[in-house]
């Protein structure tokens, strides 16, 4: 199923909403910085999509796609990972409707100004510590059957969207069923994108403000976290 960042925010909002009408509190853990910044800051809208437009962008290779951007917007090339198609496109997209570049709509987090009131919370790992969790969670996830759930999503038994698709991983484990990559070497690929994955995340979250950093392995977060509550 299609899911979009504008969606995410619609749906919180109203389990926001209810949980505050019954006097409840809620916790938001995850890992997507750009869903936690549109939640709490807002987001360009932007023009609507041109799906031409689009069309025409993805006969493009990403590193034309990127040359591109940064010809026109050197702000959001910078912020935009060479292979991360979706915001390329998209960034292009806005500067093609509007002639602007997206970089001149998007502002940084303002101060004192949010939709929802929260404590923040991050975890700081020790990058070798990190890297070993990473290396260990690929491998949880191919024994629970991941390389047989994108063989079974990719004989369309079961739906398999565009933004699905682009998830760490299942770029490797299509070439791995289409016998354009051998098993080990897609692993290490996905144990690769992966910890490129964790450090972007890092450097958004660091952009963030008020936020009380832990150490990942202390023992002692829970309560450092409970006691905030109180």
């Amino acid at each position: 199923e299609l899911f979009s960042v504008s969606r995410f925010v619609e749906y919180a909002d109203s389990v926001i909403a209810d949980a505050a009408r019954r006097g409840r509190r809620l916790i938001l853990a995850g890992g997507a910085p750009l869903y936690f910044k549109a939640l709490f800051d807002g987001l360009f809208e932007g023009p609507g999509a041109d799906e031409a437009l689009r069309d025409k962008l993805r006969l493009q290779t990403n590193e034309d796609l990127h040359t591109r951007l940064s010809l026109v917007d050197p702000v959001a090339a910078a912020r935009i990972h060479l292979q991360d198609t979706k915001r390329l496109i998209r960034a292009l997209e806005v500067f093609e409707l509007t002639g602007n570049p997206i970089s001149s709509y998007q502002t940084d987090w303002a101060a004192g100004q949010t939709r929802h009131q929260a404590i923040w919370f991050g975890l700081n790992w020790d990058k070798e510590v990190l890297n070993r969790r990473i290396n260990l969670r690929t491998k949880e996830m191919m024994g629970l059957g991941w390389l047989e759930e994108t063989r079974r999503l990719l004989d369309g038994q079961a739906q398999f969207s565009g933004t699905a698709k682009e998830a760490t991983g299942y770029g490797s484990l299509e070439k791995v069923v289409k016998g354009e990559m051998k098993l080990d070497d897609a692993v290490e690929e996905i144990k690769i994108s992966t910890r490129q994955l964790a450090r972007r995340q890092m450097k958004w979250f660091r952009r963030f403000p008020n936020v009380h950093w832990l150490a990942g392995d202390d023992a002692n977060n829970f309560a450092t976290v409970k006691k905030s509550w109180e």
